[in-house]
């Protein structure tokens, strides 16, 4: 089986990423960017991110999940601290995240490592979900596997029936990751493939030193 690509070609020309209009901080220009994606038609959840991991047998490992804040520290997301990811991320911290976004032709590669939040934190987040995903959370062995999808689901009707009318305290299993970036580039798709792409990296002193990229 083949199929050939190479025809699959687009001009990228919505916008342009110059040095003089951004600042000096690149949490600032994320908040820029992730803004006007926001209001911009054409991504459904301009908040989901690759996350990629390097895993335990030594293989990369990439998949999507949801950003659920940002601050000027980085970036968190929530998910099973025994998970595959959680796993590598407890074997080694360095991570990287993307974001791509096509309406606007653009993608933000990022990296730093990651650390569980506190647990009040993780708490105030858990008591926030649905009901459905709390015992989602609670019913799932997330990467383990199971023989069918019958026995998930049984696994969850049986759960709802011990805990039903009882309030779903958050497992300590699961909780949030802050990811502290150390370099975040900003891609935008420009004509002829001479893309730019803006750098930021961390330097000791905790400034932020931009760079541009050749494409």
């Amino acid at each position: 089986m083949q199929k050939d690509l190479s025809n699959y070609r687009k001009s990228y020309q919505k916008s342009e990423l110059l040095e003089k209009a951004i600042s000096n901080n690149p949490m600032e220009v994320f908040q820029k960017w992730f803004h006007e994606v926001e209001v911009t038609d054409g991504v459904d959840e301009p908040n989901a991110m690759t996350v990629s991991t390097i895993g335990l047998d030594g293989y990369p490992k990439s998949r999507v999940v949801l950003m659920k804040k940002f601050t000027f520290e980085g970036f968190i997301f929530y998910t099973n601290y025994l998970s595959e990811k959680g796993k590598a991320i407890a074997n080694n911290p360095n991570v990287c995240l993307a974001f791509f976004w096509p309406n606007l032709e653009r993608q933000v590669l990022i990296k730093g490592k990651a650390e569980k939040l506190a647990t009040n934190l993780s708490d105030g987040y858990f008591e926030s979900r649905p009901r459905g995903s709390q015992l989602g959370a609670l019913v799932s062995e997330q990467s383990e596997p199971i023989k069918s999808r019958q026995a998930l689901e049984e696994k969850l009707i049986a759960l709802e029936k011990e805990l039903e009318n009882k309030e779903i305290e958050r497992p300590k299993h699961w909780g949030g990751y802050l990811v502290r970036p150390v370099s975040i580039e900003f891609w935008q798709g420009r004509p002829n493939r001479l893309h730019d792409r803006i750098r930021f990296s961390l330097q000791e002193d905790l400034d932020w030193k931009i760079e541009r990229l050749q494409p």
